[in-house]
């Protein structure tokens, strides 16, 4: 038996949202209506993205500038060494864009795994949704169906996220590590989670299991 650990990666390796910094930095009138349905579940991620994106004023050297300023958790990298020194291992989940993840691990350096949505550019955004679960139908990328094939038997789960896209697989992991909206979901549907600031956290956890 082992540890598995599944972290989102918008707001939670990254310091800010990426896809929220997009949508405020060239999306025009209009976007929030657009997020309060998909929070509300009455749209898909697919359907709330694409939405969005024709909202866009930018083409993909403004989003490549834009990614570039992005910073990610002090003590993610660290996180990551500390992990591969355990043989504990560490999947990235995400609802957000491969092209913002490819964009940010480039910068860091950063190996890991990852599942996120496909981000097109022809002339104008829009995304492709390889990984949703069509029984569900929200989530672009469903992060529990993910994280059921990739958990291995008898291993621990620990699942790491702050937000929305977060909620349904913190019902399913063993041990959750939220801040944000997905601690308050947890607060508020009565789901045991570790609330926690950065990764220096969930190493101060992984440290003490023997």
């Amino acid at each position: 038996m082992g540890i598995v650990l599944f972290v989102d990666f918008d707001g939670t390796i990254t310091k800010e949202d990426t896809c929220a910094a997009m949508v405020e930095a060239f999306a025009g009138d209009g976007w929030r209506e657009i997020n309060d349905r998909w929070e509300r579940k009455e749209i898909s991620t697919e359907q709330c993205a694409n939405m969005t994106f024709n909202l866009f004023q930018a083409d993909l050297n403004d989003l490549k500038k834009l990614l570039d300023t992005v910073e990610i958790d002090e003590y993610f990298m660290e996180f990551l060494a500390f992990c591969r020194k355990r043989n504990h291992l560490v999947y990235v989940l995400s609802d957000g864009y491969d092209f913002c993840i490819d964009a940010v691990f480039d910068k860091y350096d950063i190996e890991a795994p990852y599942y996120a949505n496909k981000m097109v550019y022809d002339g104008g955004f829009k995304i492709e949704c390889p990984g949703s679960n069509p029984s569900c139908g929200i989530c672009g990328t469903c992060k529990t169906r993910l994280m059921e094939k990739l958990k291995g038997e008898g291993n621990t789960v620990i699942y790491v996220g702050d937000g929305y896209s977060d909620t349904c697989p913190a019902t399913k992991a063993d041990i959750v590590f939220a801040k944000k909206d997905l601690y308050r979901f947890c607060r508020d549907n009565g789901i045991s989670a570790r609330y926690y600031d950065d990764f220096s956290d969930v190493i101060s956890y992984l440290v003490s299991v023997k």
